[in-house]
């Protein structure tokens, strides 16, 4: 019995420079949408350049709420008093190191925990899940975490600040999903060359899952940079562990006592000669919160692609 071929249906010609027109309905939707979404784009960027406008403008015109959409007077002047504050650069290193290893430690951390949740070799994997999970949903308070942290000698020790954030239960279970859609015949052919799990981890896994550890990174890093209540609350006896964002917080509360501050610790009378650039409680609020925001925002371009990939793989499954 032969088999008789159906000849192929012809695909209609369709003409390179043809258009898709669109109607009148289609156009207004897509203006509108245009509207709304650049007035939420400048509701989101226009308070952060108004602080920077106000840092680099005439202190007197920013004092009384005349500087709004561009910068009137440029100057510098109000940088380089701000850092002559007595405690700046050392609490900027210290920011950054709590940033730097915190961010390292929980990134790994939460890597390994989420490979080795998805291990079917490993001990009571689904209780020791469940375990890190349900610390998502309770919460003892802040006297009962203080007094823990008391017990453990985490109060004026600078390690307080990395290993009660190290292990993140939201970002375990973001690495473990990832973990998840990797094909498991990666891991078989690894363990059939002789691999263990650790180098598995190390050589297999921590290549595959980039996407999802840059994403974790950069939230760990904002969460380290941007944190002082543990500053408040765990280093109140050794000021030379205070944070850039716990100097921000002094600074904005005590802004007309720093503005004095300055004004004795500034050696330059040039300064002070002019109305213009004589430091303001403003002026001062506007300029520091300026340098301790800017060096986090710095880190979103670098791992700006790897943002929609490693939420969208990591938070569902299949």
């Amino acid at each position: 019995m032969e088999l008789t071929r159906t000849p192929k249906e012809k695909e209609p010609f369709i003409p390179k420079n043809s258009r898709i027109k669109t109607s009148t309905g289609d156009k207004i939707i897509s203006v509108i949408t245009y509207i709304v979404y650049a007035l939420f784009a400048f509701v989101c960027v226009y308070p952060f350049y108004y602080v920077i406008i106000n840092s680099i403008s005439n202190n007197d015109l920013s004092q009384h709420g005349k500087v709004l959409f561009y910068p009137l007077e440029i100057h510098f002047q109000n940088y380089k008093s701000v850092f002559t504050l007595p405690g700046l650069l050392t609490a900027a290193k210290i920011s950054v190191l709590r940033t730097v290893i915190g961010t390292v430690l929980t990134v790994m951390i939460a890597a390994f925990l989420g490979y080795m949740f998805t291990r079917q070799t490993m001990w009571h994997r689904k209780l020791w899940y469940r375990f890190v999970t349900v610390t998502m949903y309770i919460n003892a308070g802040i006297i009962p975490w203080y007094l823990t942290m008391k017990i453990l000698g985490m109060t004026n020790n600078f390690w307080g600040y990395i290993f009660p954030m190290i292990i993140q239960p939201f970002y375990i279970v973001l690495c473990k999903t990832y973990c998840e859609s990797v094909p498991q015949a990666l891991q078989d052919a690894a363990e059939i060359d002789g691999a263990g799990t650790i180098r598995i981890f190390f050589s297999i896994m921590l290549p595959v899952i980039k996407p999802i550890l840059a994403t974790i990174a950069v939230f760990a890093a904002v969460n380290q940079w941007n944190s002082f209540q543990d500053t408040l609350l765990l280093m109140s006896g050794k000021p030379e562990l205070n944070t850039l964002q716990f100097m921000l917080y002094q600074y904005i509360n005590q802004a007309s006592a720093l503005k004095a501050l300055v004004s004795n610790s500034t050696n330059s009378t040039a300064m002070m000669a002019s109305l213009a650039h004589a430091a303001t409680a403003t002026s001062i609020r506007m300029t520091v919160t300026v340098v301790v925001v800017f060096p986090i925002m710095c880190v979103y371009p670098f791992f700006q692609k790897y943002f929609t990939k490693g939420i969208m793989i990591g938070a569902v499954k299949g």
